[in-house]
Order: C-alpha cells, then sequence, then structure tokens
C-alpha cells in the first residue's frame, strides 16, 4: 500500500467532535500489517487522562483481528485548512514497538513522500560499557 492510500484511509475517519471542552476524534489513524489489512482509529481526549492516541485505536482493532505486525502507519489531522500528517509521540512509539519486537522495522509515515523505520523515532535503548 502507498503512502497516500494510507493517508487517505485514516484522513476518511476524521470526524471531530466536541462534547464540553472536549475533542473526540480530530486526530485519525491508519496502519497496513504484514498480511495486508488495513485498520484505522480515531483518538479520544479526556479530561481525566484517561483518552488515547488514534495509533491505539488503530492498534487495537489489528490486535482484536489477531494480527500484531505494523508494515507501515499514519496518523493525520486536520485544522480548518490542509491535512497533517503527525508523527506518533513517545506513547505511542513505545506502544507499537511493544506490539511485536518486529514493529521496530515499521514504516511511519511522515509525508506523502518520506517514511521512517520506528526504530530511528525511539531512543537509544542498548546500554554501553564506560571505559
Amino acid at each position: 500500500m502507498i503512502n497516500d492510500e494510507l493517508i487517505d484511509a485514516a484522513a476518511a475517519v476524521l470526524h471531530p467532535y466536541h462534547v464540553d471542552d472536549r475533542l473526540f476524534g480530530d486526530v485519525a489513524s491508519a496502519l497496513v500489517t504484514e498480511a495486508g489489512n488495513v485498520y484505522v482509529g480515531v483518538c479520544i481526549d479526556t479530561a481525566s487522562g484517561t483518552g488515547f492516541c488514534a495509533e491505539h485505536a488503530a492498534i487495537a482493532a489489528m490486535v482484536t483481528a489477531r494480527e500484531y505486525k505494523i508494515a507501515k502507519i499514519v496518523a493525520v489531522w486536520r485544522d480548518d485548512g490542509p491535512l497533517h500528517v503527525l508523527p506518533p509521540c513517545g506513547r505511542c512509539r513505545e506502544f507499537i514497538r511493544q506490539i511485536d519486537p518486529s514493529n521496530l522495522d515499521t514504516e511511519v509515515i511522515l509525508g506523502r513522500r518520506r517514511t521512517t523505520p520506528l526504530r530511528t523515532l525511539l531512543p537509544e535503548t542498548a546500554s554501553f560499557p564506560l571505559d
């Protein structure tokens, strides 16, 4: 699946909804698994911090379907103007990594023609001996 198709799949589920001072669904995510299946999800913002990112929702749908290996993932947001691609936050990066060790090689879409492996977005995880 090419980047544009996954970006479009995420954009298709963007449906912001206001409840008091909270906003649901203003960020959407789409991912494609190694098997070629696409899963989508949206963020849920809550006042108590119990909400979750769009990537979490898409990954939960994937895991519900008994899949764990993500080939590509994207998150998008639209203000009153153009569509924006968002990199995953630190919590999402770690969440993706913990679902399956091979997800370190997941292509994170950063633009229509730009991707990077998840491993490049994570902080160093190895330990280094002191001299």
